[in-house]
């Protein structure tokens, strides 16, 4: 290992970064913590004043909130491809849900090993096999039940049998998919959200960091992803109280989604249904329910490294995979263009000895490729001028040059046959492509957030539309001319699930 090292940790004056060069040892501990389908607007901080987070508001408080935080590809692992990678859909090869690739030319725990970090993971990874480890040292993985080889059993499943022998851990009986909701049946202790947050309280107590080793750790929660399934304590501070409704928007009302007035009418893990706003808000207080509760367990997260004498040089990066539509335009779950599915929360605390402002917030389009370089260049690390993301360090001035304009999104083929679709954003307006029937949406999310008129036939919008559309062009032309031909974007017939670049020769579609 050199003894000197060059980290991008700066400090501000005025509008520049002045480099700063730390010694080997101090290069700073790395805590990841990531949620399943967390929505971006599902926090206190993000302005909805119904969502209990103290803690995630402290976090960001304490560092930088990234008002424009999205997830390219949102379902869970397409998403956690894009993480683990520093890549863009395309790139890393998946376009949608299926199984994960067995290797990458470029991994997040790999590539922090490389670097002299003890690498650790706590949770869902969500990969295939279950335990690969990706260069991980090692990983106790929550698997919510998943079992993709002969005779898996996740670390959570086998503890859970140690202390509740004969028990039901699925007790509650509400499918991994169900949007219905109810309280935790089993002893809080017992719950999945706890145990993430034991088990990565344990390691930070437990890690021997005097030999000058960092930690890299990543702590990934299960929760809020249905079920909404709180334990009763968490349940009862959103009794009775005022959540916001669905949001509906003018372009969707004219759809089937006839008032169910019975949930036995539609599958309990239906994609699309008008189940009536007083159901939709019932969900909402016991998914916010849940992120409360991972709230609680990221505060003794944090606060077990103030114990240990880690929190100051210690970047701790807060994301989820995707959000949840929770009934929003009548939809539900996730892998949609709208704000619900691919807004995630973003939050990063980086490393006192960097001197950047404390609560800052920015608004520039970032996504979950950018975790892999901004970790990279604080560890001191090169990142590969072939990587898609970009270390988040270059916004920490103020500015946005060399940033990009727009981010891309997309999803595969999923729960009905026109929800095939690729968009760009700035946070500020959205376009959406429809693959298999060439349609287009346009929102000015300024105006519009909650993205409930589409503006694509409003002339006072045509020459955004055409910019956009070009950027669109230029985006998908490396795809061929099945996508783009003749400056003019194609529509598809069939779905493309795996890019010719995903690193497995036989990719497997697993549905979702």
């Amino acid at each position: 290992m050199n003894k000197w090292f060059g980290t991008v940790c700066a400090v501000a004056t005025g509008a520049s970064l002045v480099p700063v060069y730390l010694a080997a040892q101090q290069k700073p501990h790395i805590i990841l913590i990531v949620s399943d389908q967390h929505r971006g607007d599902a926090m206190h901080c993000m302005g909805n004043s119904s969502v209990i987070t103290p803690n995630l508001d402290a976090l960001a408080d304490d560092g930088t909130l990234f008002l424009n935080g999205y997830s390219s590809t949102p379902s869970s692992t397409p998403a956690r491809s894009g993480l683990l990678t520093g890549l863009s859909p395309w790139h890393h090869g998946m376009l949608g849900y299926g199984r994960v690739g067995s290797r990458y030319r470029y991994e997040m725990p790999q590539m922090l090993r490389d670097l002299d970090y003890y690498t650790f993971g706590i949770g869902k990874m969500h990969w295939f096999p279950q335990k690969a480890l990706h260069g991980f040292h090692g990983t106790l993985v929550d698997e919510s039940g998943r079992v993709e080889t002969d005779d898996f059993i996740s670390d959570y499943r086998l503890w859970f049998q140690m202390q509740a022998p004969g028990l039901n851990p699925d007790s509650t009986h509400i499918g991994w998919n169900d949007h219905g909701a109810a309280t935790y049946r089993l002893p809080e202790e017992l719950h999945p959200t706890a145990w993430t947050g034991e088990m990565a309280q344990e390691m930070i107590h437990n890690y021997k960091h005097g030999s000058g080793q960092p930690l890299f750790l990543k702590v990934s929660f299960a929760r809020p992803h249905s079920p909404y399934d709180p334990p009763q304590r968490f349940a009862d501070m959103y009794k009775d109280k005022d959540v916001p409704a669905p949001c509906v928007g003018e372009w969707c009302k004219d759809k089937d989604y006839a008032v169910l007035k019975n949930v036995s009418d539609a599958p309990s893990d239906a994609a699309y249904g008008n189940f009536g706003d007083e159901y939709a808000k019932n969900s909402r207080r016991y998914y916010y329910a849940n992120v409360t509760f991972i709230d609680e367990e990221i505060g003794k997260i944090v606060q077990a490294l103030k114990e240990e004498g880690m929190y100051n040089n210690a970047l701790i990066c807060y994301i989820s995979d995707h959000g949840d539509m929770l009934g929003d335009h009548y939809h539900w779950r996730k892998t949609y263009p709208y704000e619900g599915s691919v807004h995630v929360p973003y939050i990063v605390k980086w490393p006192s000895s960097c001197g950047f402002p404390k609560g800052g917030k920015v608004d520039a389009p970032v996504e979950l490729r950018d975790v892999l370089p901004t970790f990279l260049e604080m560890a001191g690390g090169k990142v590969p001028a072939e990587m898609d993301g970009q270390s988040l360090v270059r916004l920490m001035d103020g500015s946005k040059e060399r940033w990009r304009k727009y981010i891309d999104t997309e999803h595969a083929t999923c729960y009905s046959p026109d929800n095939y679709w690729c968009a760009l954003t700035d946070g500020k307006i959205k376009y959406i492509w429809r693959f298999h029937t060439g349609t287009e949406e346009l929102f000015d999310l300024e105006k519009d957030p909650h993205e409930l008129k589409n503006v694509v036939g409003d002339k006072r919008y045509g020459v955004q539309l055409e910019e956009l559309r070009a950027a669109m062009v230029r985006h998908l032309s490396e795809r061929g001319e099945e996508f783009v031909k003749d400056g003019r974007l194609q529509v598809l017939k069939r779905t493309v699930l795996y890019s010719p670049l995903f690193p497995d020769k036989n990719p497997v579609d697993t549905g979702i």
